[in-house]
């Protein structure tokens, strides 16, 4: 008999990790993908073993942050992932794992079902919202109007029946509208938007699709994050699961991501307009935050503004408000770093002084009227 079984050998090595790693199991709970890696190759060990997928989760999802050093999108060219570079690296793993299983059964529904995504599209942009919301009823129910979960869900949309009700359904004995795909489709419509104005991003807005608004505003405040990817292990596995899902059949269905698979952070900054790579080159960029002006700043450097600006799209509007990757020839970022206070005092005073120069960053200052005095009675 082995002197080890398995069980001791993933033991042995967890506790050499924790030995490694110090003080960082000491601290306590912090954000989940704020910790160290080392911690979470520990815990996804001792969950190795569990019927609950969320040990293998987390390991894959450390790997790839370990591989790539970043949260940052990772190209992935091969075959039929040739598109996964448009996804987030903690997707990608679930997205191959989905795409070898699902593929071939999503896109004979794909050219099966046309007249069913021309309806729900026309629906969807009657309510401005994206038509790649559609994949929702896909993860939902295969577009099944006779789909019924153990819960008590029907229909393509998959309603409650008080959801269903609460958005226009009638749910009775004699009728159910849930299992309509026109009717449903108006009332999943006005429900998708209703949760992207109270959560913002449409990760979330999917994770609450699946697991109720209340359980992703409880992953955001322990998790001290609106970013799904950073909140995910706060919310049940189904949830963060339904998520993934929706990223993978948006995959099959449009061969690349988009603004429904991306956190709005994440999707914003994808969306950004590249400078020229003839202009690019020779350069450097370096994140700073302050209230810098462009006028300013090019005017230290010895730069021409237009030089300046299309190397640094969108930088007035964006820079003091967020982080800003500035990007600048290699002598000039030299000196810019030199001058980089003088050029912030410059700044703020220069905004301060020329508030016309900033009138299409904030609206004009609204004046509230000035009501006539009036007297208080004194307290008895």
């Amino acid at each position: 008999m082995a002197l080890f079984n398995k069980k001791h050998w993933i033991a042995l090595f967890a506790t050499g990790i924790i030995l490694v790693s110090g003080t960082a199991f000491a601290q306590g709970p912090r954000e989940t993908d704020s910790l160290p890696v080392a911690r979470e190759l520990v815990i996804v060990t001792l969950n190795a073993r569990q019927p609950d997928s969320t040990g293998r989760e987390r390991l894959r999802d450390a790997n790839n942050r370990s591989a790539t050093g970043t949260d940052a999108y990772t190209p992935v060219t091969a075959g039929k992932y040739s598109g996964l570079d448009d996804l987030h690296p903690m997707a990608i793993a679930f997205v191959r794992d989905y795409l070898d299983v699902h593929q071939e059964r999503l896109e004979k529904m794909k050219s099966r079902s046309g007249s069913y995504f021309v309806l729900i599209d026309q629906v969807l942009s009657k309510y401005q919202l994206p038509t790649e919301l559609k994949y929702l009823a896909v993860i939902e129910s295969n577009l099944k109007s006779s789909a019924l979960s153990n819960k008590g869900a029907v229909g393509p949309w998959q309603f409650m029946p008080e959801t269903g009700r609460l958005y226009g359904l009638k749910v009775n004995e004699s009728r159910d509208d849930r299992r309509d795909l026109y009717k449903s489709t108006h009332a999943a419509a006005r429900y998708l938007k209703d949760l992207y104005r109270q959560l913002g991003d449409w990760l979330l807005v999917i994770a609450a699709y699946n697991g109720g608004d209340a359980r992703v505003e409880s992953a955001i405040r322990k998790s001290k994050s609106r970013d799904f990817w950073k909140l995910q292990y706060y919310l049940p596995a189904e949830s963060r699961n339904h998520v993934k899902k929706f990223i993978a059949t948006h995959y099959i269905m449009e061969g690349h991501g988009g603004v429904t698979t991306s956190t709005t952070a994440d999707y914003a900054k994808a969306a950004m307009p590249k400078p020229d790579s003839t202009l690019t080159a020779g350069t450097t960029t370096q994140t700073i935050s302050g209230k810098y002006h462009s006028l300013v700043v090019s005017k230290n450097l010895g730069m021409d503004i237009q030089q300046f600006n299309a190397l640094n799209p969108g930088f007035d509007e964006k820079v003091g408000v967020e982080d800003y990757a500035l990007r600048l020839p290699l002598d000039k970022m030299e000196q810019f770093n030199a001058q980089r206070v003088q050029m912030l005092g410059e700044s703020v005073q220069f905004i301060l002084a020329n508030p016309e120069a900033i009138k299409e960053e904030y609206p004009e200052t609204i004046k509230m009227p000035v009501g006539k005095k009036t007297t208080r009675p004194e307290k008895k």
